[in-house]
């Protein structure tokens, strides 16, 4: 009897199991099966101050970060599965420390991008956000010393931002 049971118990279990549908990554992300392509567009700058170069870097770090991380292909095509598109709207400097003599001890550089995600399968639901970051850096250098390694630090966690919040649900 208790034989039967766990025969029971064990085809009703398969049953039930077989009807789930989860999908896993290794890196975290979700990607609908119909999707096949994404078009990563040109990430415009539009901030009044800016690196000639960020909109660049930016637009290849997130194209790579894509392609490398899941099964999309990228298209020029406005007909691709998934589509990111923005501009670059904040590039800043501001004080982040002060020493007790009321002189910036640490600068901070903000750059903030507004992106926009469109979904044309699965669910549909795309987002526009805005993504910030910022780096810390001594306040007496100047801001042409240190951007460049500044932006190779911002750039990839910006694009993890939006990598996870399109992909990853974060």
């Amino acid at each position: 009897m208790a034989r039967i049971f766990q025969l029971i118990s064990g085809v009703c279990l398969i049953v039930l199991l077989g009807g789930c549908n989860v999908k896993y990554s290794l890196n975290g992300a979700s990607i609908d099966n119909e999707a096949t392509t994404v078009n990563v567009r040109f990430i415009e700058n539009r901030a009044p101050q800016n690196n000639p170069t960020l909109s660049q870097r930016i637009t290849d770090r997130l194209r790579t970060k894509i392609l490398s991380q899941t099964r999309l292909k990228q298209t020029n095509e406005s007909n691709a599965s998934y589509e990111f598109k923005g501009n670059i709207t904040g590039y800043s400097v501001s004080n982040a420390a002060v020493t007790q003599v009321d002189k910036p001890a640490t600068a901070r550089l903000t750059i903030t991008v507004n992106i926009t995600f469109v979904k044309r399968v699965g669910d549909k639901k795309g987002f526009t956000q805005s993504f910030s970051r910022s780096q810390d850096f001594n306040a007496n250098q100047t801001l042409q010393e240190v951007e460049s390694n500044l932006i190779e630090s911002i750039t990839p966690q910006l694009v993890d931002d939006i990598f996870n919040r399109a992909f990853a649900n974060w």
